[in-house]
């Protein structure tokens, strides 16, 4: 089959930092390619320079596409050739409806007048296309992520897409809305659509790839033909990380101490509608030098149960006691969570845990500023030296601690987090989905950081969506449905089966 796209020796630095090293990529035509590697890599960086983000000139090296050299200057070049970018996070307008998002500079006008008929017509058939069922007219706001997504495909459908690059498309999809999407891409195969999928969940990558290839350090590293063949996960991961990851969990000594945190009879109400209950007389503890995990189905309340606990960041009517090493604690503010010894690691790091354009260290001083004040002034130079101190001890990768965060990689964005609040001593922290959208290296270090926390004899609450991750990490965990826990499992107890006929028996 012949090549659709070929990129020869591309080469893209920026200020100190060689970003792709000579890197060659081609897609057949009518393919679904995989592009896999660690935070870092250079997946994205060569994904934009493709479509012109990063504009000709701006990097060395060629493009070929469709049989020419191409030479795109913007992102409009590249989508006049049918090459249309989605990424990661959504480009859709709120409060703008369907049909308005879709043909959003691209309106259905003639002499600089709006057709909504066309427009609206037109609109139905690209859903019909992606399996939605929504009115053109309805706001996008209105819509669930998955759905969201949809909407993203059917505006690159509305732009004749002949090549689609889809960044992370199910990083933020539960699992049903994942699997339609990727039956989605391999039905636009079938109308040939030629797919590259960025994606950090090698199950779905192997499910759908004829051809994954690896970067690593801004070069190829691999790539392999997976038509028709079971491409294991460890061969994958072997390439990305260049080791073998026999061990995907790292070893650690199970020691629980006392009781350290314990919750009794807590009880939230929906912040909006006061006669629904979204986490019911739950009653829990965590000893010292534990990790509990706690395992439900999206919409389990899990999310709703930890920041109800840390300062009634979420909920009404709020009941129940919390007990530091049984004494009781004051949890009616993020502040009063804070002073009681209580940590909260958001799953949105980038919306909740940071600002992402400030710089590191002024990230990580964040939660505790009075640390590094005299007086009521900060002091730069201190709270510069912490930043650096975490830099090292949490091996963020960054050339300096005045980068600003939304310059670092998943990963390393994720260690900034959680720098941020260990530098607030908690001798309880919560972990909301703490490896999310990060690669297998990325999470392995963070695994480490959570055993490292635990060695020290602190209480860690791993919240997952990840069964596995659970079962490698956890001492104990708790099955959560409906807003209350239905089940409490030993490491040796837990299995994938066993939590998931707690939560569908109960």
């Amino acid at each position: 089959m012949a090549a659709l796209l070929e990129m020869r020796q591309i080469t893209k630095t920026f200020p100190g930092v060689r970003a792709l090293d000579q890197v060659s990529f081609s897609v057949e035509e009518g393919e679904i390619h995989a592009l896999v590697g660690e935070n870092g890599a250079g997946k994205s960086t060569l994904m934009k320079v493709l479509s012109g983000i990063y504009p000709f000139g701006s990097y060395e090296g060629e493009i070929h596409y469709a049989g020419q050299l191409a030479s795109f200057n913007g992102i409009k070049d590249s989508e006049r050739q049918g090459i249309i970018i989605i990424h990661q996070e959504l480009a859709l307008v709120p409060l703008l409806s369907i049909a308005e998002n879709i043909f959003l500079g691209n309106e259905c006008a003639t002499a600089g007048i709006i057709s909504w008929h066309d427009a609206f017509t037109r609109t139905e058939t690209l859903l019909k296309k992606v399996g939605l069922t929504e009115a053109p007219s309805t706001k996008v706001d209105k819509l669930g992520v998955g759905k969201q997504q949809l909407v993203e495909i059917a505006k690159a459908l509305s732009k004749e897409v002949r090549l689609l690059i889809l960044d992370e498309p199910t990083a933020a999809l539960s699992e049903a809305d994942s699997q339609a999407l990727l039956d989605l891409i391999l039905e636009l195969k079938t109308q040939g659509v030629t797919s590259i999928i960025i994606s950090h969940k090698l199950n779905e990558v192997r499910r759908v790839a004829d051809t994954i290839t690896v970067l690593r350090d801004g070069a190829t590293v691999s790539t392999i033909d997976a038509r028709g063949r079971d491409i294991s996960e460890d061969r994958i991961v072997r390439d990305m990380v260049g080791r073998d990851m026999a061990h995907r969990y790292p070893d650690r000594e199970r020691r629980a101490g006392e009781i350290l945190f314990d919750v009794s009879n807590w009880n939230v109400t929906h912040p909006e509608h006061t006669d629904r209950s979204v986490v019911k007389d739950v009653s829990f503890h965590v000893r010292a030098g534990e990790v509990v995990g706690i395992a439900g189905l999206m919409g389990a309340g899990r999310t709703e149960l930890a920041m109800s606990l840390f300062g009634h960041s979420y909920g009404r009517n709020i009941t129940g006691q919390a007990r530091l090493m049984g004494k009781e604690l004051n949890l009616s503010s993020v502040p009063s969570a804070i002073k009681g010894g209580l940590a909260y690691v958001t799953e949105d790091r980038k919306e909740l845990g940071l600002i992402i354009e400030e710089p590191i260290h002024r990230n990580i001083t964040l939660a505790n500023l009075p640390k590094i004040a005299r007086a009521g002034i900060l002091d730069s130079s201190q709270e510069a030296q912490v930043a650096e101190d975490y830099r090292k001890a949490m091996n963020i990768r960054t050339p300096s601690v005045f980068q600003k965060v939304m310059n670092l990689s998943g990963g390393n964005q994720q260690k900034v987090v959680l720098s941020k609040w260990l530098f607030t001593d908690p001798q309880v922290l919560i972990l909301d989905e703490p490896t999310r959208g990060i690669d297998v290296g990325a999470k392995f270090e963070i695994y480490n950081i959570i055993n490292d926390l635990s060695r020290e004899g602190r209480g860690v609450i791993m919240i997952s969506s990840e069964m596995s991750e659970l079962l490698g990490m956890c001492d104990r965990i708790y099955v959560m449905n409906e807003g209350a826990f239905v089940g409490e499992l030993t490491a040796d107890e837990a299995s994938q089966e066993r939590i998931m006929s707690l939560i569908v028996t109960e």
